[in-house]
């Protein structure tokens, strides 16, 4: 019998102390990663930024605007050698909980057309699909991808 034991998670506060990290994921992740300045400018404006650490290593993080009686998910990523193993539920709890707290009513964010594993994870949560953005995203060679938007009622 072999079994495969997972680190054990906490969430802390993503400070600039982990940037490095933080892009090192997001580049892995994306073709079209958030810089290290959208970070940046997310601490400085007083946005939710959790951190899903394991021990010392980095396995995922969101960014989060608050608005009135909404939240708004920005990023969230898993890096691609945790994936698929449910911290990307596990950040989604996260957010709700903190949103609640917020007295927020709804959850919104956009995700990729193209990003159907995500939109899967995002319905199973209870997101619905509730619009589109038309070229919103950028993609390869100077095209636009469209973004579906999606809101869980809290």
């Amino acid at each position: 019998m072999s079994a495969v034991l997972k680190p054990e998670v906490r969430l802390e506060p993503l400070t600039a102390a982990l940037l490095d990290d933080v892009l090192r994921i997001e580049n892995s992740a994306y073709a079209h990663p958030w810089t290290r300045g959208n970070f940046a400018d997310s601490l400085k404006s007083g946005y939710k930024l959790l951190a899903l650490m394991g021990g010392d290593t980095l396995i995922g993080y969101f960014v989060a605007m608050e608005g009135v009686e909404e939240v708004h998910l920005l990023n969230i990523t898993v890096a691609p050698e945790f994936q698929g193993q449910g911290y990307g539920v596990l950040m989604l709890d996260a957010l709700s909980v903190w949103a609640r707290s917020r007295q927020a009513q709804w959850l919104w964010l956009e995700v990729r057309v193209g990003n159907t594993r995500a939109m899967q994870v995002y319905e199973r949560f209870g997101y619905r699909r509730v619009g589109e953005r038309k070229n919103y995203y950028p993609a390869d060679h100077g095209q636009r991808e469209h973004a579906v938007v999606m809101s869980l009622k809290l």
